[in-house]
């Protein structure tokens, strides 16, 4: 009886390998080429296949692979049906190579196949939110490809790549300047990703860039927060779950991929101490008694985790019936050029207003801006500063409080 099983030449090579067949019978076991090769990482060890999910060209290699064991053992039982083993050469003849084209189709990986399992490696490791706007980025890419009809690859990511990709990014996709950077951003992530597997030699990925002007800050006022938070709502529906998650949010500066994280191993008596999803450090958030109760809440399963999408949805029919209704100038560039519209403040309410509301407010009652950077995880002012909505209102009155005053308006005063 005769087996075959198939081993990497070099299993820890970074760059493709060739595949090895190994026939074992009557005590003997013969090493035999198959002329095909596989990156290692794609290659499954235990199933001695290549990985076909996300990876669907590799069908056709796990193909060759089937084809090769099948005429290693028909030529085994051809010479034991005529009374003789099998010898090396005899093995080594009946391997039918695999024409070149169609060994390349195989085992090439595609730069879009890369893309893909860049993508797929952040939602492996739960980052749901940042494998969705790396899928976003990818999409835009693919559909630039498809529109310009351009040969995307690592090595054809040059100037002309950035001027015809931004180009179609202001245009036909119709983004903001401060979009168009965030995928220029998430590209240029990908492609240090790859290069730091051997997957390309291209220098010119890192100078892609377009200008961004940082978007309005908006949170809500300590008063606006304590309406939302007091707003009469039957106990245990969706828009009372959506407001505890919201608030809680107000009260501690979580994300929303934290917030709904939090278990009861991570209370510390009146503070939270966890690991933060989205970049891996242990921050420890003191609790206000307020934020006490909603946590209670969260760890008894009273107030149940929503998708972020569906979430937001709910924020904006809740900020709606607490009649958050302040106008708020929406500005945006577009290749330069200034858009804005005016809309309620509801229409804009999102999960991440509370961790904006978070901060912006533990600045207006006092804290230290290093210890608020020290709660949300913040590690530079320059980021830091982009959750913060100190308006002319505040700093008005923090001034006058200081140093006197507060009696004159300012507009009386100019």
């Amino acid at each position: 009886m005769a087996a075959v099983s198939f081993l990497l030449k070099e299993p820890s090579a970074s760059k493709a390998t060739p595949i090895f067949a190994f026939v074992s019978f009557d005590g003997q076991r013969v090493k035999v080429s198959t002329g095909l090769s596989i990156l290692p990482r794609q290659w499954l060890k235990t199933e001695q296949r290549a990985q076909t999910r996300g990876l669907p060209d590799n069908g056709k290699l796990n193909d060759a692979l089937e084809l090769a064991e099948q005429q290693l053992l028909d030529c085994y039982r051809t010479h034991r049906a005529e009374g003789h083993l099998p010898s090396t050469e005899a093995l080594r003849a009946a391997v039918v190579p695999v024409p070149a084209e169609q060994v390349a189709a195989a085992a090439a990986v595609t730069f879009w196949q890369h893309l893909d399992e860049w993508v797929e490696q952040k939602r492996a490791q739960g980052l749901l939110n940042t494998a969705r706007t790396y899928a976003t980025a990818a999409r835009h890419l693919r559909e630039f490809a498809q529109a310009s009809r351009y040969g995307v690859d690592f090595d054809t990511i040059t100037a002309s790549f950035g001027e015809k990709f931004t180009a179609y990014l202001v245009g036909p996709a119709h983004l903001t300047d401060n979009t168009i950077s965030k995928n220029l951003t998430r590209l240029k992530l990908f492609m240090k990703w790859a290069a730091g597997r051997g997957l390309h030699t291209n220098t010119y990925y890192p100078k892609l860039t377009w200008s961004r002007r940082e978007p309005d800050v908006m949170t809500l006022t300590a008063d606006e927060l304590q309406h939302l938070a007091t707003l009469p709502l039957p106990a245990g529906s969706y828009l009372d779950n959506a407001r505890g998650l919201f608030v809680l949010s107000c009260y501690t500066g979580l994300r929303y991929s934290d917030l709904v994280s939090i278990r009861a191993e991570h209370v510390r008596g009146n503070s939270l101490r966890l690991v933060m999803h989205k970049t891996k450090d242990v921050v420890t958030v003191p609790l206000r008694p307020e934020a006490v109760a909603l946590v209670e809440r969260v760890v008894a399963g009273e107030l149940r985790p929503v998708a972020n999408q569906v979430l937001n949805r709910f924020l904006k029919e809740l900020g709606q019936r607490a009649e958050l209704a302040t106008p708020v100038e929406v500005v945006r560039y577009r290749g330069g050029r200034r858009e804005s519209e005016t809309l309620a403040k509801w229409q804009r309410l999102t999960c991440h207003t509370g961790r904006r509301t978070f901060a912006t407010l533990a600045l207006e009652q006092g804290l230290r801006p290093e210890l608020v950077m020290k709660i949300t995880g913040h590690k530079s002012w320059a980021s830091f500063k982009r959750y913060v909505n100190i308006t002319a209102d505040v700093v008005s009155k923090e001034f006058h409080r200081v140093y006197g005053g507060g009696g004159q308006a300012l507009n009386e005063i100019t």
